[in-house]
């Protein structure tokens, strides 16, 4: 895949040609950036798609040494009496933490490297010359995941053994390749296709994530036909208030629609209804200034619709509960909380999740599911906000693996080592306020919206 060093047997790769070669293309590409190309237009086009067949390459480059990782450190695991079944546990948090990823695409990056050498070899030939994406390598291993090795390699085969099926492959979309594979896997094999489909059901799931302008895209992953029917009868109710004058758009009453019925069903079965968390400071809450708020799962909103946000529950006389959060007044970090209130175990725990807002892991973003000592309790650290991170449950029970260790420092941060020795070190990310030099330090408020 890569050229070796003349001191080097062949196929023996060194960091230094990879450091060497990359400073050379950064320093190149840069330059490339900064100035006029010199090229035509039919040259600037090859240039783009010799440039994206790099990355191609890179990445199935990046797949070969997350394979190595693995065996390596498995074997390091089982010379350290590791039982067989815990041994790789991690090696995915260091491919994501090495690609600047969240743990799942670590885990995702992992799984692929590790089957398509082995079970699809022509597809993985493709991807190292750059014929395949990565996405779409991935789209094939999943799409046939459910087959035997023989079918799978039969697949393999069929996509990318012979001239004329890499040319086909070259001019295939991403999403074509996964209906290729999905058609032939669905041919060799119906059963397990079918079997596969019956336990996708069991992970069907909603979640939650961020869109621009104070929206969220709220997804749901469904069985087909619960998916089609639940579209199709939110499609009647748009259809039928636009019939009768309602003067909204067919998406914004599909939406509406399933807001309404979602929260009065939840409403009327639980007799509660749903909290929703907001961190504001003290200044804005009184309209003194307009440091952004933040709604717990969703990020910084404007001071304004946090006002607005308030003023809507007090006047549908929900229930607002409040507690004290203390912000440092140079870094704007959350650094401690009013004790009352609540039982403090709990507080604590709501305390780090407010104060790291996602997974403390550099890149992960996930949400919050576990309160983690960075320094284990077993060990002797503390139960504090300072020893305290929000983690991800991946993350969390990676950092559990041989070899990895986190500290707490004095400067609020926390510093964890991987098996290989890198250190990673991160910081809650500041709650967004504007400092005033005449201004006590900042008190932002913790309000309970709606609770029961």
């Amino acid at each position: 895949m890569f050229e070796p060093t003349r001191t080097s047997p062949p196929g023996v790769l060194h960091a230094s040609t990879i450091t060497r070669a990359h400073r050379r293309l950064t320093a190149a590409l840069d330059a490339a950036a900064d100035a006029a190309s010199g090229l035509d237009d039919a040259e600037r086009i090859d240039t783009i798609t010799a440039l994206e067949d790099l990355v191609r390459v890179a990445t199935a480059a990046q797949a070969a040494l997350s394979r190595e990782l693995d065996a390596s450190q498995r074997v390091q695991q089982a010379a350290a009496g590791v039982p067989a079944d815990l041994r790789g546990r991690g090696v995915a948090a260091q491919v994501a933490l090495a690609r600047k990823e969240s743990h799942h695409r670590g885990q995702r990056h992992l799984g692929l490297a590790k089957v398509i050498a082995t079970e699809m070899p022509h597809l993985w030939a493709a991807w190292r010359r750059g014929t395949v994406t990565e996405h779409g390598a991935t789209l094939a291993v999943r799409e046939t995941a459910c087959l035997e090795v023989e079918d799978r390699l039969e697949v393999d085969r069929l996509l990318a053994a012979t001239p004329d099926a890499l040319d086909r492959l070259e001019q295939m979309s991403e999403r074509q390749v996964a209906a290729l594979c999905r058609r032939h896997a669905s041919r060799l094999d119906a059963a397990a296709v079918v079997k596969r489909q019956r336990r996708a059901h069991q992970e069907r799931c909603v979640t939650i994530r961020p869109a621009p302008d104070t929206m969220v895209h709220l997804t749901a992953v469904l069985p087909v036909a619960d998916g089609v029917a639940a579209y199709a009868a939110l499609t009647r109710a748009a259809a039928a208030a636009r019939a009768g004058g309602d003067g909204r758009s067919k998406g914004q009453v599909m939406a509406d629609t399933l807001v309404e019925s979602v929260l009065a069903d939840h409403q009327a079965t639980t007799g509660t209804r749903v909290e929703l968390g907001l961190v504001m400071t003290d200044r804005s809450v009184l309209g003194e200034a307009d440091d952004p708020a933040r709604v717990d799962g969703y990020g910084p909103v404007p001071a304004e619709l946090g006002r607005e946000i308030l003023a809507g529950a007090l006047a549908r006389d929900e229930e607002v509960w409040l507690r004290r959060l203390y912000a440092s007044p140079t870094t704007g970090e959350l650094v401690a909380m009013d004790s009352r209130g609540r039982v403090f175990p709990t507080g604590l725990a709501r305390f780090i999740r407010l104060r790291d807002q996602v997974c403390r892991t550099p890149w992960c973003d996930a949400p919050i599911r576990q309160t983690d000592h960075a320094h284990p309790a077993v060990d002797g650290g503390e139960t504090s906000g300072h020893n305290g991170q929000g983690l991800c449950e991946a993350c969390n029970h990676a950092k559990q693996a041989s070899g990895w260790d986190a500290r707490p420092s004095e400067d609020g941060s926390i510093e964890t080592t991987t098996p290989t020795g890198h250190r990673h070190r991160t910081r809650p990310p500041p709650t967004t306020i504007t400092v005033h030099e005449t201004h006590a330090p900042p008190i932002c408020i913790d309000f309970y919206v709606g609770a029961a």
